[in-house]
């Protein structure tokens, strides 16, 4: 369990509206899914839904918050899609995410850390889907701030 991703990105906007990007419902749901229902505790839930009216696939059903520290990092569980679910969603542990916000000049640099990949040939496909989806998230992150 050695495979990590690991994005960043400059956003121009302080570190409270940036974590605030990724825990309040409808901010989530301008950039990263369609339908989203965070609970901002820890053990809340953290379940993302693309397909709202399939909620068992392309969704982090079942995930939770497991720490965070409003405005500087925030941690959960994910699940992969549904072409990755028979093994990625049985695992345990699930993958994890760590976002950090580190505020600097004129903005807040975001560090997001995808950990919990094995690394096995499906997992390692399943790690470079979810690494392109990131990354096309975080462009439309960097576009709606």
């Amino acid at each position: 369990m050695d495979q990590v991703i690991h994005l960043s990105s400059r956003l121009s906007c302080d570190a409270h509206q940036a974590f605030e990007m990724f825990t309040v419902n409808t901010k989530l749901q301008i950039w990263l899914t369609e339908v989203a229902e965070v609970e901002l505790r820890v053990g809340g839930l953290y379940e993302l839904f693309w397909e709202p009216e399939d909620r068992e696939n392309n969704s982090t059903i079942g995930c939770h918050i497991t720490a965070f520290e409003a405005d500087q990092f925030l941690s959960f569980e994910w699940r992969s899609p549904k072409q990755f679910k028979h093994f990625a969603n049985q695992a345990d542990p699930l993958t994890h995410v760590v976002v950090f916000f580190v505020p600097i000049q004129n903005g807040t640099q975001v560090h997001l850390i995808h950990s919990g990949w094995r690394s096995s040939p499906e997992w390692i496909e399943a790690m470079q889907w979810q690494e392109r989806a990131w990354r096309m998230a975080f462009d439309a992150l960097e576009k709606s701030v």
